[in-house]
């Protein structure tokens, strides 16, 4: 988030006074985004139900790996275009183990990965972030109470080798399909 040092719109209201132009002070956490060389974060996510915990940081911990974030289940991008272009991709198993996450319970990603794989032949498993406290601590959350409610997750791919971020891909808009799509990230 950056700050405005702009005139405010009501500074013409003030007239001559000296108090027209105001810095703006933002308070806030500064945080980083996930980085090439970053280990993955230790924080329980779900998967099925709310009581069957995953951690990605012991899932990734060897070989390969890929982390699909989207911003909700069920979304018409997330569920017609960006996850079936992943499962119907025949680049998929070099990719390693392979997580969609969402800012969803454990129930939604369920039937959501029902919905898109219902024989799960891609391997690919479906993993609620119910609280967003895996999305906050890779700093790839936006608000988008407005549209959906609370905070979600930006659209994103991040690839892992040993448990270590080694590429990031986050779309500039957040919720776009471009630099995650899987004809990118699987090439």
């Amino acid at each position: 988030m950056s700050c405005p040092r702009t005139k405010p719109a009501w500074s013409s209201l003030l007239g001559n006074s000296r108090l027209t132009t105001i810095p703006i002070i933002c308070f806030g956490h500064l945080s980083i985004m996930v980085q090439v060389g970053d280990e993955i974060p230790s924080i329980s996510l779900c998967e099925e139900n709310p009581s069957d915990y995953v951690d990605l940081k012991k899932e990734l911990a060897e070989g390969n790996g890929l982390i699909i974030g989207v911003p909700a289940a069920f979304s018409p991008t997330c569920s017609d275009t960006h996850i079936p272009d992943y499962i119907s991709s025949p680049s998929l198993s070099s990719a390693g183990k392979v997580f969609v996450v969402s800012v969803n319970d454990a129930f939604v990603m369920r039937a959501w990965g029902k919905s898109l794989d219902k024989e799960k032949k891609s391997g690919i498993r479906f993993l609620g972030d119910a609280t967003g406290a895996f999305t906050k601590a890779l700093s790839v959350d936006f608000d988008a109470t407005s549209a959906l409610g609370n905070v979600r997750s930006k659209r994103y791919a991040i690839k892992t080798v040993n448990g270590k971020v080694s590429g990031v891909f986050i779309e500039p808009d957040n919720t776009g399909l471009d630099v995650s799509a899987a004809q990118k990230i699987l090439a």
